[in-house]
């Protein structure tokens, strides 16, 4: 018989019985595992020890690796590049382009038979093809370079999920010891510990485990917390989140096997299926057929669900239940605001294709009106088939405006300057899940920081201690401690905290010793060792699997219990937790010598005052252990007699009577760099607030180190009860206006709830108090978070002390827990709000001078003085290169001496507008100097009223010459938008910037000596360029010109983009309207078609999964997915977070009925309009009342066409 490792190679039970075991629940799964012989039989079968876990040999992972899987679901593979540059080619400006540079193609090459010209124009006929063959060139290069950014994009981000996934750790047991092992190597037959906070990274069933509750919300769609346990229901499936209490599992499934991964495996099978559908449902529109009506689904036959045999309403039926929860589904759905940037841009940016396409069409019509008139009316000449080609040359004139005006550089320049900061983000600890959080962080105005970990070393030791009678300002030892005390002491500390909370030796002798796990069950552990006692040696003798109960540490509770049976009969029950609560319920306490006393109120009053207090008000956190005994046969005074066993649920009245055996102060330092990062915070007009669950002493002590409290300020201390008590009314009720009194004076929270936390953060946000609205920003570490790091406008989770549920809640994770990293982020933020700005600068400069020549042109001269080939190039030095360019600034501090933006704060600030205005003003007059009069100053041949095929002039090309350095010398003016004089001052900072000038240059002149025909030039001399250089350097020096005019005196109306984001919130509702069939009328038109395309590279949120449990991105290639693949994203995350127990009624939806609904959303696919944003959930979908807000805040991997 083979063998591995020692071991038969033939497991007692296959991967088909362990995929059915795993399917069923509660009691159902209890009776399986008995049918295997119960759980350690099920372990025997599986080669592996419920205590020493596996073997860790390489062999036998391997074996396992074959037989069961391994823990990774295959993400689907990116897009390749020719894909991305297919998608480009979809752009429809490019696509009409395209179309007319053919026909001007075809056209050059037709020579109709009644011709009888001149032999002189042929001669210039054969170049006619050069500007057709010129503009498909252009146009391939700019397909090339967006699908080249769209490529590297991807690239990038898959780079960065992958690190993120890498460092998901989980604790399994290998070979006796605990050790942490990436997610991935998680393997069938590990022994693994689960503990509060984690996100499960398989499948198992439960060895032993202390009150545990399960959010399997993500799985099943039920928002209620499943009660897991031996005895009632054993499965735990990977994707669900732990919520209370903590477990030792074995894992029995693994990969594609576990509930995730099938869920994944028939997701993407029914995306590619979806996929297909669409298409073929495009083709049918092409075809003219019109689509099936979304009402008119028959209903289908239901399945089976999986779990149980019971059959699923029908469809009719669906959708009646649906009917009422769409509207609150879509309501909600928009409460998670657009961030700021987003909205402005998106606003300004279809205003700004508005203008361009009227004045495009406008060219258009005036060039042919003139060109008929001229030909036809003054000249009567008749009419000839050679005439089409100049009016399809006179459609690429105008849709050449189009191209110039519609600034798709913009988009670009957000998503190039986001991805740029990310990167760089990374090395200053920030770790960025949505792009946007990032240009968020620009604008905050408050945030609400944790004290522990954050402000604090999280690295804490006791200092402090009060044992019968005696305060110890130092260590004391166990000889200090009458005998009966000190063995209560250390084994109330060794066996009431979690296990997985250890001290491990330092890597090196010197080295301080390392905390794992919980850090306060650390000190403790720490004060153990210190009086002598091997922590170790006690947990030994009690395993976890020897406990009665375990009464897990909650925020409500404050306090952790653990009850283990007597050597003699009987229990007893070790507490530890907040002191002041500990306190208030214990009755005895030992006294001088280790005597027993009655624990009055005198004395509790007095030991509050002269122990806790003082330590708290040195900083320190105060935590009391008690115990009490449960004895079957006479009790003594602090026991309590039992016959049977006590009802545990009873907690009230098994948490009583405690007697109290020590009072400890933790010390946890505040870290060295966090007084000066929040002395720059409140430099930068930013408040720091700390809301804490510490003790109001403690936290004042803390804050007043930390510099949040300074000397004489007027500023506001609570405890969340009396926070609680200011804001609601008579009723009980939150109301706003009371909130708007606390909360700007407020600067410490204590013993704050996750609810208060929620409640702060909901309240200030939603406050109008302040002239512009707040943007607040929230750090949070533990599960209970979650609802205000989704809040937040930007949520930062700690990397290393924060639960799976918090990292998966916030939108940066601080991947060194540090304050000071929160303060590099905000310097990050308003770098990439300045580097958009800066771009706004340049491009509406071109824009506006771009569009103005050709249309005054087009009416003055019947001709445009820039050709169609030469605005393409213009097009890609402002749009592709300037964005890179001036999108890579690096940020300075004196980022961090204003105030922040805010949320109503103008786009276009008035100095921007001046410069924009005053280098337009400038060029404008150059321009048309040099048309009107050019040929004469500069004594050359005229360019004006020539022939249509007439050759290039070098009157024309001067034109475009000097254009084209006015514009290069104005992308160093536009390096400053707040009014600076020194333009040049850091350029050579940035080597990006000036190497694509520089290209920029070289390539100009290239273009003009050698263009010819393709570019419609004609070489120059140097005299010539030396003009047109001088043209150039004269915007820098106008520029100096402009920055004195003073600011102040400009009217307001000047700036533009100012008000409410939710002003702006009807521009983006452009592509979000729901089209059913009722509101078939309101399809948008095709123009608008042409800017959101524009617009939508800039709604490219894209999250990273912090974990190998997110179901989206796995799945689905990251950044620019079409609507299809979003509704798929959007299917998975409906899956996923299932129901939020906050809003309305609860169905319960099986993954059957949801996979069941894929099918008629790929029909109503077919009447989503052709920039229909992912927001836009099938009816279908939303059976169950998914909560929006928490979906998209995780799923942003938000595209439209």
């Amino acid at each position: 018989m083979a063998t591995i490792d020692g071991r038969p190679a033939q497991y007692g039970i296959s991967l088909k019985q362990l995929r059915e075991l795993m399917e069923t629940r509660g009691r159902e799964g209890v009776a399986k595992i008995s049918e295997f012989g119960g759980i350690h039989e099920l372990c025997k079968k599986l080669y592996t020890s419920p205590n020493e876990g596996l073997s860790g040999s390489k062999a036998d992972e391997e074996h396992r690796r074959e037989t069961f899987g391994s823990n990774v679901i295959p993400p689907k593979p990116p897009k390749t590049f020719l894909t991305l540059v297919w998608e480009a080619l979809q752009d429809v400006t490019l696509i009409i382009l395209e179309v007319a540079a053919l026909v001007s193609l075809g056209l050059s090459f037709y020579k109709p038979a009644d011709e009888d010209a001149p032999v002189l124009q042929e001669e210039e006929e054969h170049h006619g093809w050069i500007e057709g063959l010129a503009i498909l060139i252009s146009v391939i290069v700019v397909v090339i370079v967006t699908a080249f950014n769209d490529y590297s994009k991807e690239r990038q981000f898959r780079g960065l999920q992958s690190r993120i996934e890498g460092e998901h750790k989980f604790s399994v047991i290998r070979g006796g010891e605990v050790c942490q092992i990436s997610v991935g190597d998680i393997l069938v037959g590990d022994i693994a510990q689960i503990k509060y906070g984690d996100l499960l990274p398989a499948d198992g069933c439960l060895i032993q485990s202390n009150d545990l509750k399960v959010d399997e919300s993500s799985l099943t769609g039920e928002s209620d917390h499943v009660k897991k346990g031996t005895d009632v229901d054993p499965m735990v499936l990977s994707g669900t989140h732990v919520m209370e209490g903590s477990g030792k599992m074995i894992v029995t499934a693994v990969g594609v096997n576990s509930q995730a991964g099938i869920i994944f495996t028939l997701l993407g099978a029914a995306v590619d299926e979806q996929e297909a559908e669409i298409k073929k449902m495009k083709k049918g529109e092409n075809d003219g057929r019109t689509p099936m009506k979304p009402t008119s689904h028959a209903p289908q036959a239901p399945p089976a669900s999986r779990g149980g045999g019971d059959a699923i309403k029908s469809e009719s039926d669906g959708n009646h239940v649906q009917q009422q929860s769409s509207t609150s589904a879509v309501e909600t759905g928009h409460k998670k605001e657009k961030s700021v940037l987003q909205a402005k841009l998106t606003k300004l940016a279809i205003q700004i294709g508005y203008a361009g396409s009227t004045i495009a069409v406008l060219t258009v019509i005036i060039l042919i009106i003139q060109f008929c008139i001229k030909t036809f009316v003054i000249d009567e000449k008749p009419w000839k088939n050679t005439y089409a080609n100049n009016l399809v040359k006179h459609l690429i004139i105008g849709v050449t405006v189009l191209v110039v005006a519609v600034p798709e550089g913009l988009p670009l320049a957000v998503t190039l300057s986001l991805a740029y900061s990310v990167k760089k983000m990374m090395k200053d600890n920030n770790l960025v899940r949505h792009l946007d959080a990032c240009e968020t962080m620009g604008n905050a105005t408050a945030i609400c920081s944790d004290k522990t970990g954050t402000l604090t070393t999280n690295r804490m030791t006791v200092v402090q201690s009060y044992i019968c009678e005696k305060l110890c300002k130092v260590l004391p030892t166990l000889n200090d401690i009458p005998q009966h005390v000190g063995n209560l002491i250390t084994m109330g500390i060794s066996v009431n905290s979690a296990y997985t909370s250890n001290i491990m030796h330092g890597q090196n002798p010197g080295d301080l010793p390392i905390q794992v796990g919980n850090k306060t069950e650390c000190a403790l552990l720490g004060f153990v060792q210190g009086l002598g006692v091997k922590y170790q040696s006690i947990r030994d003798e009690i395993p976890e699997d020897r406990f009665t109960r375990v009464y897990t540490f909650n925020s409500v509770r404050k306090s952790m219990g653990t009850v283990i049976p007597r050597p003699n009969g009987g229990y007893r029950l070790y507490t530890k937790g907040a002191s002041e609560i500990i306190m208030k319920k214990c009755s005895f306490i030992y006294g001088h010598e280790g005597t027993l006393e009655k624990f009055t109120r005198d004395m509790q009053e007095r030991l509050i005052r002269e122990v806790i207090e003082p330590m708290a008000c040195d900083g320190l956190r105060t935590i009391s252990v008690a115990y009490r005994d449960f004895v079957p046969g006479k009790a003594a005074i602090n026991e309590v007699h039992i016959d049977g066993e006590p009802n545990w649920d009873d907690e009230e009245n098994i948490m009583t009577n405690l007697t109290c055996l020590c009072v400890v102060g933790i010390e946890d330092p505040v870290r060295p760099e966090v007084p000066d990062a929040i002395r720059k915070c409140q430099r930068a007009g930013i408040t720091v607030r700390m809301v804490t669950g510490d003790n109001i002493n403690t936290a004042r002590s803390i804050a007043s180190k930390c510099g949040i409290l300074r000397p004489n300020d007027d500023f506001l201390i609570l405890e969340g009860k009396e926070f609680n008590r200011r804001i609601r009314d008579s009723n009980g009720d939150i109301q706003q206006h009371l909130i708007d009194k606390v909360w700007p004076k407020l600067r410490v929270l204590a013993r704050s709830s996750p609810t208060d936390k929620y409640t702060l953060v909901k309240g200030i946000i939603d406050s109008t108090v302040s002239e512009n609205r707040e943007v607040v920003a929230v750090t949070g570490d533990g599960t209970n978070d979650g609802p205000a790091l989704k809040k937040a406008d930007v949520g930062f989770a700690m990397g290393i002390a924060g639960t799976d549920v918090a990292k998966e809640a916030s939108d940066i994770i601080l991947t060194d827990d540090n304050f000071s990293s929160i303060v590099k982020a905000v310097m990050w933020g308003r770098n990439v709000y300045d580097s958009i700005a800066k771009f706004l600068q340049f491009q509406l400069t071109v824009n506006v001078v771009a569009v103005i020549v050709a249309f005054i042109g087009a009416c003055a001269i019947q001709d445009s003085p820039l050709k169609a080939v030469q605005m393409l190039w213009v097009n890609l030095i402002m749009d592709t290169l300037a964005s890179l360019a001036l999108a890579t600034e690096l940020p300075t501090p004196d980022l961090l001496l204003r105030k922040p933006y805010g949320r109503t704060k103008p786009l276009i600030s008035k100095t921007m507008m001046k410069n924009i205005l005053g280098q337009a003003l400038y060029q404008l007059v150059i321009i048309f100097g040099l048309l009107f009069v050019g040929d004469i100053i500069l004594d050359i041949e005229s360019g004006r009223g020539q022939e249509l095929n007439a050759g290039p002039t070098q009157h024309f090309t001067i034109i475009f010459n000097t254009f084209v350095m006015m514009t290069l010398f104005n992308e160093i003016n536009a390096r400053k938008i707040h009014g600076q004089r020194n333009v040049i001052e850091g350029l050579f900072t940035n080597p990006i910037f000036y190497t694509i000038w520089i290209f920029t240059m070289i390539s100009q002149v290239v273009i003009i000596q050698y263009g010819k025909m393709a570019f419609s030039t004609k070489a120059l001399t140097l005299e010539q360029w030396l003009w047109c250089i001088f043209f150039g350097i004269g915007t820098l020096v106008w520029g100096q010109l402009i920055t004195s005019v003073p600011t102040r005196k400009l009217p307001k109306i000047l700036s533009w983009g100012r008000g409410h984001p939710e002003e702006y919130t009807d521009a983006m509702n452009l592509g979000e309207e729901r089209f059913d069939s009722i509101d078939s009328d309101k399809k948008p038109r095709a123009g608008q078609i042409l800017w959101i395309r524009g617009l939508t590279r800039l709604q490219t949120q894209i999250s990273v999964p912090v974990i190998g449990g997110e179901l989206q991105e796995r799945l689905i290639p990251v950044p620019y997915s079409k609507s299809n693949t979003d509704q798929a994203i959007r299917v998975v995350n409906a899956f996923r977070q299932g129901l939020d127990a906050r809003y309305g009624e609860h169905t319960n939806t099986s993954l059957a009925e949801v996979l069941r609904k894929q099918t008629s959303l790929s029909k109503r696919l077919s009447e989503t309009s052709s920039i229909e944003y992912a927001d836009n959930i099938p009816d279908e979908l939303t059976i169950p009342e998914i909560d929006v807000e928490r979906l998209s805040s995780h799923s942003h991997t938000e595209t439209a066409v």
